[in-house]
């Protein structure tokens, strides 16, 4: 599902015009992302949790030409799946 699929089922889901449901999503994914950005997480109890971790430096290599790399540290994303949405999908 893309974002103009998911923006006509939340508008049908809710009974919204398509603009307003754009509207919606996208203060809602202003929000959890301004919140992420800040270094606070968001939880959505019975769907589940946004928050962000910190992955540490480490040492890789390239695949190309096989030399050792070093990848900086670096904060990252996270999805946390809540216990109803895990049992809604199994």
């Amino acid at each position: 599902m893309n974002k103009s699929e998911l923006i006509s089922a939340v508008a049908a889901e809710a009974g919204l015009s398509k603009v307003d449901a754009k509207k919606a999503i996208e203060a809602f994914v202003s929000t959890v992302t301004n919140t992420l950005a800040s270094g606070d997480k968001v939880a959505l109890i019975g769907f589940g949790t946004f928050s962000v971790t910190e992955k540490s430096a480490r040492t890789g290599i390239n695949p190309a030409t096989k030399q050792t790399i070093n990848i900086p540290a670096k904060k990252v994303a996270k999805f946390k799946a809540g216990a109803e949405l895990n049992d809604k999908i199994k």
